[in-house]
């Protein structure tokens, strides 16, 4: 798959309502570009693809807005609405927060956040500007659902 097949693939998969299969996701991710740490910093959206993980229905109950990354060493993966509509940082259920590092995952170095308080990686490859595809990667029990990764998307915001 070349990146333009990538792109559409990835939005034709956000696009669905279930029954996205991780073997399709997968291979989105390997012909999307890596990115560095250093070039996402900000703040973004979240959303994740209708794979039926466990952690969707975990992250829909508490809120998740997405993620902000103000710097290398202060990464926030856990932003949140209140039930008032007020973004706050979750550290409580993050585990605390996060940091940025550029690392490898499959044979590539790409952007990844690493939890200051759990085994819990999530890497990032660019789709375009304003897009990155996640992966959350770490120890097995805290973030694999049937051996499959969970998938997510950040937007800027």
């Amino acid at each position: 798959m070349d990146i333009d097949q990538a792109r559409s693939t990835f939005h034709e998969l956000r696009g669905r309502e279930s029954g996205v299969s991780p073997d399709e996701l997968d291979a989105v991710w390997a012909a999307l570009d890596t990115v560095r740490a250093e070039d996402i910093l900000g703040s973004w959206k979240g959303d994740d693809f209708a794979t039926g993980h466990r952690l969707h229905e975990k992250l829909f109950a508490s809120r998740w807005h997405g993620k902000t990354f103000h710097s290398l060493e202060d990464a926030k993966p856990l932003i949140c609405r209140d039930v008032d509509g007020n973004l706050y940082s979750d550290i409580k259920g993050g585990n605390g927060e996060a940091s940025l590092w550029n690392i490898e995952f499959r044979g590539e170095v790409t952007a990844t956040m690493v939890y200051d308080g759990a085994p819990i990686f999530d890497h990032f490859k660019k789709v375009d500007d304003s897009t990155l595809m996640g992966i959350m990667n770490g120890k097995s029990a805290l973030v694999l659902d049937d051996g499959w990764h969970y998938y997510f998307l950040l937007e800027r915001d």
